[in-house]
């Protein structure tokens, strides 16, 4: 006999219990879905995160707290192979790009269809990435714009001497002493570089800034 297919283990993460209990209500309809443990809030979510190691986090953006695309790099500690499925109100490009810079492998609007839903979690859990076709031709459009006007400078002061540190050598942790910011500000900077300037590797980085003189330039305070 064949060996059954798993179960695709869902935790399900949002602040209006009534929410979570529609979630669990649909998933659960579906043969190859499984919700192994609900969560109110990041806190919460960590913690069951560590004790279920679920397949997929499908986490609501905005909640009481750390928002959810805050909780991403929390929650994917306690469970390294998680993949982080955002659900959210907001069909703002920028939340998207955040998103996707913290982490998260998706992001599905709650307006969505009950089955786009479902298509998600199938999606992400199979190492692909997800994003509703319309939000996602919105955030093309976006970054086309944003990256039209920002072709001559695109990056801001802080951002040069986050890639100037970033280029020779500094971690996240010593860049945040250096220039008296905290851990996360330092490696959201860093995502938004790498973003803006389509860099993939820290390698591509350091190219630029020699390129660009950034090596040249002094360290501000």
């Amino acid at each position: 006999m064949s060996k059954a297919k798993a179960k695709i283990r869902v935790l399900v993460v949002d602040d209006h219990a009534v929410v979570r209990s529609g979630l669990r209500l649909l998933l659960e309809k579906e043969q190859d879905l499984d919700v192994v443990a609900e969560a109110g809030d990041v806190r919460e979510a960590v913690l069951e995160a560590r004790a279920t190691k679920p397949d997929v986090v499908l986490m609501d953006v905005v909640m009481p707290g750390q928002t959810g695309i805050e909780g991403i790099p929390l929650v994917q500690k306690e469970a390294p192979e998680a993949k982080v499925l955002l659900l959210s109100m907001q069909d703002d490009p920028q939340y998207v790009r955040q998103a996707f810079g913290a982490g998260a492998s998706g992001y599905v609007l709650k307006e969505a269809a009950d089955t786009e839903v479902v298509a998600a979690i199938r999606e992400v859990a199979a190492g692909g990435s997800y994003v509703h076709p319309a939000l996602g031709a919105k955030l093309a459009a976006a970054d086309a714009a944003a990256h039209t006007r920002a072709d001559a400078d695109p990056l801001s002061e802080r951002e040069r001497e986050v890639m100037r540190l970033l280029a020779l050598g500094h971690t996240n942790q010593e860049i945040a002493k250096l220039l008296f910011i905290s851990v996360r500000t330092a490696e959201t900077h860093r995502a938004h570089i790498m973003q803006k300037l389509r860099l993939t590797t820290r390698a591509e980085l350091v190219a630029y800034a020699i390129e660009h003189g950034l090596l040249d330039e002094p360290t501000t305070s």
